[in-house]
């Protein structure tokens, strides 16, 4: 869920930690010189053996850090261990950059070389040309404590109780990009007035630990600021906890591979200045594990080491099962990529830790807060030379398939005086937690998403999938089929590129260049993250082979839902105003299923074709198409599809004491009473932002004046109003369901006349709309019943208030839904894999 990180990300400029420069004192030794021996240093000090030796003094707090490696390279990491929830200092957020120790004089510098440029395969004096012309960063100076032979001791504290992730600077800021936080970090001071506590501030010793291949620090840093704001039970004290950690590089050996955009593969870039005239400067390769066959010239072979995951010990038995299960469905990918028993799931052993640079791990991490919703992402350490994955880490919060099982207690309403519940719920979550340890362990793989995969019959665990359910002749519900069994289709094709192992007299470009098109002529789509948001067939959590199918199919299912809907979906005791929690989801059933029909009104079909792959690059939607999408659409916004069953309603009452509302439950304009208008509004608005996006409208006055036969932005406006404005008014609760969705439409439009960032001519286009609807809506008063005369009277005002000042206009924007994308985590951006 790829993009702040906790990913490591080898793009990372030579400058990022430039800001990491010692204050007065730090890292000296006493005035009189280094003592003769580490051992008088040390004397009654905890010693830590691992990577880097240290020594804690338990009395002073002080680490000392032995140096025994000089001018050898290692892996330099640090990461936001909590986060304060701005924007701006988010949990996961991470760089890794290559350093060594090196000895200046009587100093020692932790230096980063320049990495991102290079000369490979340069000659000697080309090497150092690249090597002179960028500059290197000493991120840290040390003066010894104590040398002995080739060993250098020096006071480490300063080093590790500093604010290496800029949290300070970033705090109060709401920075749009926390993952840029070190390197804005280098260029700014104070910008959030947060300041750095020393007196509370101290090396966390709990996750400060050593191990053969590296070498852990946490500190516990206190932020002293304004007392303002909420990022922390007293505002004016923010502590949260940084990491950083040293680590070995792998040994030579493993073999890079060229990035193709077609993959399904996370890369890394350098800047090759010793590459010939005929060929692009920039080199690009995939981040992937190494993995090496005992015999390369078999078809099948066991590899020399298998790629091992350890799953958490900490989960429930039952879920550490599904954990296990859903992570080895990888080796399906391996075995057809040519390998045998070459990807591995265990449980930790015991006894390990996860911190150990040499086990990728699975953590279940428990959190408080939303009991239905949790984070989750797949992160991996990476190698910058080489795009070498050293690490998978995958981090699942506890309570993710918690949703799903929410979700099953709504469609099956199981809880019947005198009967078992049913096992469907339970079966269905845990069917998620499978597909989810398979999708987070992908990205650990390398892999990105792939979110055109569930048209072609759930071909990828590294789409974002939706339950699949179907409703069965007697009008049940059928979960069975919930999740995919299983590693998909185009996960084995991935694989295969990414992890065949070739003989050393294959030619291996042309090799994965046959790959390709054996991929490509069995029909699989990849779309990523990147540029989804236009192509019909590239969606999250949804389902199906036809997104207008599917919706048609989810709304027929809600409506069944909603119209039996009862207190069988809550269990025995439970107050009746909780059965808002399991309604939410219900009505909001075909709430992902919207934003993947509306891309089919100008929409684009496109791939990541490459020159003579037989692929073709773009082709606009069919028209008839955009117009079947939009009938789909406005039918999601009608009366009777909004309406909620008079009895329903009657059934919840206000919240009791010790159950309050949350963002599992809708706002409303009714204070303590359920507001079904306001949760019409939620879902109404959805719909219509989604087919009014300045975007949206962009494209339709383009792919209309290229081809006539397209629907263009004022085509689709005037059926809009036709069927909301001009059509007619029912009566009752229904009629002030249309009202509601009336304004909603002229709201959206009059924020398309006003937005200085949509193009002029979508401006213009729905300017003369506005004016249009004016003119029918001052015609249509006269006669206008007294209800329908007030909404009318109050559309007049919206713009008449638009035309006083069109650049200030700001209506009052709508309820929002309550969270929902991704399932399981509210209010976060895609966390699943985090990259820098």
């Amino acid at each position: 869920m790829k993009k702040t990180l906790l990913f490591i990300c080898a793009a990372l400029s030579a400058s990022a930690l430039t800001y990491a420069q010692n204050r007065p004192g730090e890292g000296r030794a006493n005035p009189g010189g280094p003592a003769t021996t580490i051992a008088a240093v040390t004397q009654n000090l905890k010693k830590f053996d691992g990577y880097f030796n240290f020594y804690y003094d338990e009395k002073s707090g002080k680490i000392y850090l032995e140096i025994d490696k000089f001018d050898k390279e290692f892996l330099y990491f640090s990461s936001l261990v909590d986060g304060v929830g701005n924007g701006g200092a988010e949990r996961g957020q991470a760089s890794s950059v290559i350093t060594k120790f090196v000895k200046v004089g009587p100093k020692i510098f932790l230096v980063e070389p320049v990495t991102n440029y290079r000369a490979v395969n340069g000659n000697p004096d080309e090497v150092k040309a690249v090597e002179h012309n960028f500059a290197k960063s000493v991120l840290f100076g040390f003066t010894p404590a104590a040398i002995e032979g080739d060993k250098v001791l020096v006071d480490f504290t300063s080093f590790v109780v500093r604010d290496v992730m800029h949290v300070g600077d970033d705090m109060g800021s709401g920075a749009a990009n926390p993952g840029a936080a070190a390197v804005r970090g280098a260029r700014t001071s104070g910008g959030g007035g947060y300041r750095l506590d020393d007196a509370r501030s101290a090396v966390y010793m709990d996750n400060t630990k050593n191990f053969p291949k590296n070498t852990e620090f946490e500190a516990m840093l206190t932020f002293a600021g304004p007392s303002r704001g909420r990022l922390a039970p007293d505002p004016g004290s923010v502590t949260l906890n940084e990491h950083q950690a040293f680590i070995e590089l792998p040994e030579p050996g493993y073999k890079m591979r060229k990035f193709d955009a077609r993959s399904g593969f996370f890369n890394f870039q350098y800047l090759d200045f010793a590459a010939p005239m005929s060929e692009p400067l920039t080199k690009k390769f995939i981040e992937r594990h190494r993995l090496i066959k005992k015999d390369p010239s078999a078809a099948v072979s066991e590899p020399v080491e298998p790629i091992v995951y350890y799953i958490d010990r900490g989960a429930q038995p039952i879920v550490k099962k599904a954990l296990i299960e859903g992570g080895a469905w990888w080796n399906q990918a391996f075995e057809a990529a040519g390998f045998k028993n070459a990807f591995l799931v265990k449980e930790l052993p015991e006894g390990a830790d996860p911190m150990d640079i040499r086990y990728n791990v699975v953590n279940w991490v428990t959190r408080s807060g939303t009991p239905t919703r949790a984070f989750s992402y797949g992160a991996s350490y990476i190698d910058p030379r080489t795009g070498e994955i050293i690490k998978g880490v995958v981090t699942l919060g506890s309570d993710r398939h918690r949703q799903d099982y929410l979700i099953a207690e709504g469609l099956l309403q199981p809880y019947i005086d005198g009967k078992p519940v049913s096992r469907q719920m339970e079966e269905m979550a845990l069917a998620r937690i499978r597909q989810l340890s398979a999708h987070e362990i992908g990205h650990t793989l390398g892999l990105t998403h792939n979110f055109a995969a569930s048209p072609k019959d759930r071909a990828s665990v590294m789409d974002y999938p939706y339950p699949r359910f179907n409703m069965k002749t007697d009008g049940t519900i059928d979960l069975s089929d919930a999740y995919a069994k299983g590693i998909g289709s185009w996960d084995k094709r991935a694989i295969i590129w990414g992890y065949s192992d070739f003989p050393k007299n294959v030619d291996e470009n042309a090799a994965l260049d046959k790959i390709m098109k054996e991929t490509l002529a069995q029909g699989f789509k990849y779309i990523p993250d990147i540029g989804g948001n236009a192509h019909p067939m590239a969606n999250q959590w949804e389902d199906g082979v036809n997104p207008i199918d599917q919706l048609n199919k989810l709304m027929t299912i809600r409506r069944k839902v909603l119209d039996n809907f009862s207190e069988k979906a809550i269990r025995e005791g439970a107050p009746m105003a909780t059965l808002e929690e399991v309604l939410v989801p219900m009505y909001l059933l075909h709430r992902y299923q919207l934003e993947a029909v509306a891309k089919s009104i100008g929409g684009l079909y496109f791939t990541h074709a490459v020159k003579n792959d037989g692929q073709e690059p773009t082709k606009m939607v069919e028209p008839a198409e955009q117009w079947r999408a939009f009938d789909a659409m406005m039918a999601t916004i009608t009366p009777d599809a909004l309406a909620l069953p008079e009895a329903l309603i009657q059934k919840i009452p206000p919240r009791p004491s010790g159950f309050p509302g949350s963002v599992e439950t809708f706002s409303g304009h009714t204070g303590p009473t359920f507001d079904p208008i306001a949760a019409a509004e939620t879902a109404a608005e959805t719909t219509i932002a989604y087919m009014l996006s300045n975007e949206r409208a962009a494209r339709l006055i383009e792919y209309n004046a290229r081809d006539s036969k397209q629907p263009g932005l004022m085509a689709v406006l005037d059926k809009m109003i036709d069927q909301t404005w001009k059509a007619t008014l029912p009566t009752g609760y229904k009629g002030q369901l249309q009202i509601l969705v009336n304004n909603l439409v002229l709201k959206h439009l009059l924020m398309l006349a006003a937005d200085a960032r949509t193009g002029e001519n979508v401006r213009g286009e729905a300017l003369l709309k506005v004016h249009e609807l004016k003119d029918w809506m001052t015609g249509k008063l006269p006669a206008a019943e007294t209800k329908q005369k007030a909404a009318l009277y109050f559309g007049l005002s919206e713009i008449e208030e638009f035309e006083r000042n069109p650049d200030k206009f700001q209506p009052e924007p709508a309820l929002e839904m309550p969270p929902g994308a991704p399932i399981g985590m509210p209010g976060m951006m895609d966390f699943e894999v985090m990259r820098q």
